[in-house]
């Protein structure tokens, strides 16, 4: 079967995590996704544990369906091969400070005279213009200069990171879309473009109601638990066993949320008809919803409210996920064998095509293995030439 990207070529110079998981994203979709890295260290995330068989299972979540090859884009002899292979690609994706390529004289100006088709993806803190462009950005700083640490965390608390990395994941997901906007573009007229994209920016993005709560209002949100800030009931309650997720998003939901539970009673009070008054009574409300869900194991009460058509699930702990049957149902638990670590399971890729399908073919790579067949592929380099080039210190 086809892949949607296949025959598109990226050069990938990111590390860590907001570039490689654009990238990876690109090569899941069937781009040649080809990791230049620094030699000898490589990517940054290689010295990220955990550890297999001294492999970094942080690095190789990462950066599957990748070839990798090292280039010292300090030496004046490997800028002229990367100069040379700008020509063969289609997309250069970098997630360095602002101005690290200038510097190197490898910036989009310089890039795009060598290939005006070329698409130069820059992922980065604060974006490539702006007074804070050239800070260095890290996941916790931009989630805390966002604004999403300040409606995160228990009411009341102190503001908190996302327990996951939204700060590049999700700058990551809009390189993605960027590229692939970009390439489309680039297909109807030829012309490449560079495509600057902030995990400041994305954070802001995210914020969905919170900046339209505030604009409404003039308050500035604050967290809020686990209970959604204008609808109820949108929280987890305790079962006999456990803790519930109940999302019951409108008026109609909540008619059949107070059937399965018992509770036609709360059908017949005023303050709780609609949403909007529902949500001004709730401190009255959650605890005569709380007393009847202790009732129940939250396994009963999830074949009650599946019944009834009312959204729920179980909080699950990781391992749980590993094991759910939706997830697994939908591949998105995938074993890869790795040639140093072995087996090795990861997610899967959660764009279902119907013509197109994603897919994991192989392991991230080991540091460099692809080198001397790529520099063969895209510039004729023979072997002897690169065992030459490499006692230079340039691979």
């Amino acid at each position: 079967m086809n892949q949607a990207l296949e025959g598109i070529k990226v050069l990938d110079l990111t590390r860590v995590l907001s570039g490689p998981y654009a990238t990876m994203i690109m090569a899941d979709m069937g781009a040649d996704v080809i990791k230049l890295e620094q030699p000898v260290t490589g990517d940054d995330s290689r010295q990220f544990g955990p550890y297999v068989e001294g492999e970094s299972a942080y690095f190789m979540s990462l950066n599957r369906n990748k070839r990798s090859m090292t280039m010292n884009l300090k030496k004046p002899e490997a800028k002229e091969l990367f100069l040379e292979m700008i020509k063969n690609v289609d997309v250069v994706a970098e997630n360095f400070r602002p101005g690290t390529m200038e510097k190197l004289g490898l910036g989009y100006d310089v890039l795009k005279e060598v290939n005006p088709k070329i698409i130069y993806a820059a992922c980065s803190g604060f974006g490539h213009s702006g007074p804070y462009s050239k800070r260095a950005a890290y996941d916790a700083v931009v989630q805390a200069m966002g604004g999403i640490m300040s409606i995160t965390g228990q009411k009341d608390g102190q503001p908190t990171r996302v327990g996951t990395s939204m700060g590049d994941i999700v700058a990551g997901l809009f390189t993605a879309i960027g590229i692939l906007a970009a390439l489309n573009y680039r297909e109807k007229t030829g012309i490449g473009q560079k495509v600057d994209v902030a995990m400041l920016d994305c954070q802001v993005a995210i914020l969905e109601n919170a900046i339209s709560r505030y604009v409404v209002t003039g308050k500035a949100p604050k967290p809020e638990g686990n209970r959604h800030p204008s609808i109820v009931p949108f929280e987890p309650f305790d079962a006999r066993d456990g803790q519930i997720m109940v999302a019951a998003g409108n008026d109609a939901l909540w008619e059949k949320f107070c059937n399965a539970i018992d509770g036609r009673e709360l059908l017949e009070i005023d303050e709780y008809k609609t949403n909007p008054s529902r949500n001004d009574h709730y401190t009255e409300l959650r605890p005569l919803i709380a007393v009847k869900m202790l009732n129940k194991t939250v396994k009963e009460w999830q074949d009650i409210l599946d019944e009834a058509g009312v959204p729920n699930g179980p909080i699950n702990t990781v391992d749980k996920v590993l094991e759910d049957p939706q997830v697994l149902a939908r591949n998105m638990i995938v074993e890869v064998e790795h040639k140093v670590a072995g087996p090795l399971k990861i997610p899967g890729v959660p764009i279902k095509m119907s013509e197109t399908q994603g897919e994991i073919k192989k392991a991230a790579p080991v540091l460099g293995e692809d080198t001397a067949q790529l520099l063969s592929e895209l510039l004729g380099i023979s072997r002897d030439e690169f065992e030459a080039l490499k006692e230079k210190g340039i691979f």
